[in-house]
């Protein structure tokens, strides 16, 4: 019986993932290409999301500078279930074990690391979609995708001329460039992004 990419990455494969310790993304701080852009946020009652989350540094790192509303998401229950006992008592994190595709919301800053690369290439004119509909207007897609190819996956890699023809419908591109602050690891590898949708 063929069994489709998105299948194979399905909530069992990432549980088993993070059971194992198998979790070679995982930087083990929050990824210093998101520390200026939430350095100037000053509206600490707007609405993040952090889809494919894993460990959610960068929640952490939100909710030590004040944010109230922080939104993550994960497949996998393995550490989803670490969050919630992790940070039971932030009630300013929200941790949801859902399907990215499903997750229904209104959000005015989606934070993009290592998502994009981990999901079936094939979803990605439909990753671009969601995160339209789920940002506000004026709302904010912000983060790196990788700038290289792979073999195999996930990560899944690719290139900003394939990026853009999923974006390019849907949101205003405001940084649109070579990521300069990537960790050592993917210095040169990475491409930042800063998509807005339009008010």
């Amino acid at each position: 019986m063929f069994v489709s990419m998105e299948q194979q990455l399905d909530q069992h494969f990432w549980n088993e993932r993070y059971r194992s310790g198998n979790t070679g993304w995982d930087l083990g701080t929050v990824s210093p290409v998101f520390l200026p852009l939430i350095q100037q946020l000053t509206n600490h009652h707007m609405a993040i999301l952090i889809p494919g989350a894993g460990n959610a540094y960068e929640a952490e790192y939100l909710a030590v500078q004040g944010f109230q509303n922080i939104t993550v998401l994960d497949i996998s229950e393995e550490v989803c279930e670490r969050l919630r006992a992790k940070w039971k008592d932030q009630n300013c994190i929200q941790v949801l074990c859902t399907d990215f595709f499903k997750h229904e919301g209104q959000y005015d800053l989606i934070l993009e690391q290592t998502f994009f690369c981990a999901i079936d290439p094939a979803l990605r004119p439909q990753y671009a979609a969601h995160m339209f509909q789920l940002l506000n207007p004026n709302g904010l897609l912000s983060g790196v995708l990788f700038n290289k190819d792979f073999e195999g996956g996930p990560p899944f890699g690719g290139n900003p001329e394939e990026y853009m023809a999923y974006f390019k419908p849907y949101f205003k591109m405001e940084i649109w460039e070579p990521c300069l602050n990537s960790v050592a690891p993917r210095a040169g590898a990475e491409w930042s992004i800063g998509l807005r949708k339009p008010a």
